[in-house]
């Protein structure tokens, strides 16, 4: 943009010296420094910002189209899967039907034997829906 050369830069320290004189030269040329720091430093973080956002951007892009490639893929798999889960359906007991038929794990069991084994007795079924009381004795 600008093409400053030494010449230049020794012609500007001159007129400088001139029009300050060498007391406020010193404190002058130390402003002067600060602005350009300032102004490099501003520059810096602007030209920074502006790469981190093209390349957000850029992977946004990528992540639209790797997304939208893959996501028939999905959709062909997800519905295949619940497809074969409808064929098998028919297999799954659902917890009701647990309840009322539970399977037989013995083959000699006769269906009195099952009656007696499908009804809780009563003094148990009471025992198990009142709270544990403490003893007295187990009191501190």
């Amino acid at each position: 943009m600008f093409d400053i050369g030494f010449v230049e830069l020794v012609i500007c320290s001159i007129i400088a010296l001139l029009v300050l004189g060498p007391e406020r030269l010193p404190a002058a040329a130390r402003a002067t420094g600060r602005w350009i720091g300032g102004a490099r430093r501003m520059v810096t973080q602007f030209t920074s910002e502006l790469d981190r956002q093209l390349k957000a951007e850029e992977l946004r892009e990528e992540l639209r189209k790797a997304g939208d490639v893959g996501l028939d893929d999905v959709q062909k798999t997800v519905s295949d899967a619940l497809s074969e889960a409808r064929r098998y359906e028919h297999m799954i007991v659902s917890d009701d039907d647990n309840k009322l038929a539970p399977p037989q794990t013995q083959a000699n069991v006769s269906p009195a034997d099952n009656n007696s084994q499908n009804q809780p007795e009563p003094e148990k079924a009471e025992a198990s829906s009142q709270p544990p009381q403490s003893s007295p004795e187990s009191r501190p």
